[in-house]
């Protein structure tokens, strides 16, 4: 391997560590106020709100946003080269891996009500037949997953205000998926990690990957870009004179604003967190994130069994209205995390992959 394609892949595993390591905080605070725990009302408890605050949804687009730039760059070979052959097979593994993942997330929502592993598995089926597409077809495809996710917003609310039910289409139920129409409606709307229009960051992913390595210049302008779409999403819903859902920066919402937002969140992180992987490549933290980003399936899995482990069944930390549901998922974050980046530090001394991760490719990339 070469150092500029050992650089890439260090980047994009640590800023996958780095997005988790938010999601799974993300994730603590929204369950432990779902099992009764206060939400808190301060500047950290708005900051850190999993529903409305800045950071909802924002790690884990950013982790989609990287899995679109991973696509990019298992295909980039087989594209590189022209061969039918070698596309195929790129083609089909992505399909594979994406059902295997899908049906595995479609099994662990009923554990974990919301995961992202089910959506995971969709946008890997889509990338399959996206990867082949030039940039601006890509860009597209995204940019109209976005607007469309808000148009049906915005029927959805017309039709409501009307007085008819909407429910089925609008309610953000993780729970409902029991049908195959219900199965349907939660990949592409209803759920919590919805096509629409979450296939924008996954497209936005793609286009990056193709143009890894950054060099100096293009971290500079993917800041800005990034910056910008921030800057630009929150001063809009500000000042403009937006009394629709769709121009709402919340992501159940699915507004156009939270749309772009949430890119500039997800640019300005790849841009940011790969340059300082970049310029620490070989200090020891570093590494230990990168290592951490190779194992990223099984500890997503395992924050949720250790939740699952210490809230529900062996009651601790106590639930309730006075309890601080922040600071305890603060806590156990930082408790959790300081133990999966040595046990995959560990791991991987001797093993080249987490165990779901074998079992993943093993099964996901035969044939």
């Amino acid at each position: 391997m070469s150092e500029s394609s050992n650089t890439r892949v260090i980047d994009l595993d640590v800023t996958r560590a780095i997005a988790l390591i938010g999601v799974c905080l993300m994730n603590y605070y929204g369950y432990l106020v779902l099992r009764g725990s206060s939400r808190r009302d301060d500047f950290a408890g708005r900051l850190f709100d999993p529903w409305n605050g800045p950071f909802a949804t924002r790690f884990a687009a950013t982790f989609v946003t990287v899995a679109g730039m991973g696509i990019a760059l298992m295909a980039r070979r087989a594209l590189n080269d022209g061969e039918s052959a070698a596309v195929r097979r790129v083609r089909w593994t992505l399909i594979r891996r994406g059902v295997l993942l899908y049906l595995f997330g479609y099994v662990f929502n009923w554990v974990w009500p919301g995961t992202i592993l089910f959506y995971y598995g969709a946008f890997f089926v889509v990338g399959a037949v996206l990867f082949t597409l030039r940039d601006r077809w890509v860009l597209a495809i995204g940019v109209a997953a976005a607007v469309a996710g808000a148009g049906l917003q915005w029927w959805a609310d017309a039709r409501l205000g009307a007085g008819h039910d909407v429910s089925w289409l609008s309610r953000p139920d993780a729970g409902l998926t029991r049908s195959p129409r219900d199965l349907v409606v939660d990949t592409f709307v209803r759920g919590t990690h919805p096509l629409l229009p979450w296939l924008l960051f996954l497209c936005v992913g793609i286009v990056l990957g193709r143009r890894l390595p950054f060099d100096a210049i293009m971290r500079l302008r993917l800041t800005f870009f990034g910056v910008l779409c921030i800057a630009t999403g929150y001063m809009l819903h500000a000042t403009g004179p937006w009394a629709h859902r769709t121009a709402s920066l919340i992501p159940n919402e699915r507004g156009v604003l939270y749309s772009v937002s949430t890119v500039g969140v997800a640019i300005t992180a790849v841009a940011l967190i790969g340059w300082l992987a970049e310029a620490t490549a070989n200090s020891i933290a570093t590494r230990m994130l990168a290592d951490t980003g190779r194992f990223t399936l099984t500890l997503y899995v395992l924050h949720a069994l250790l939740f699952l482990l210490l809230v529900d069944w062996l009651g601790w930390p106590a639930s309730g209205a006075g309890h601080d549901g922040l600071t305890t998922a603060v806590v156990l974050a930082l408790v959790y995390w300081m133990l999966a980046i040595a046990v995959a530090c560990v791991w991987l001394m001797k093993w080249p992959q987490g165990p779901l991760e074998w079992v993943y490719r093993r099964f996901s990339d035969a044939g």
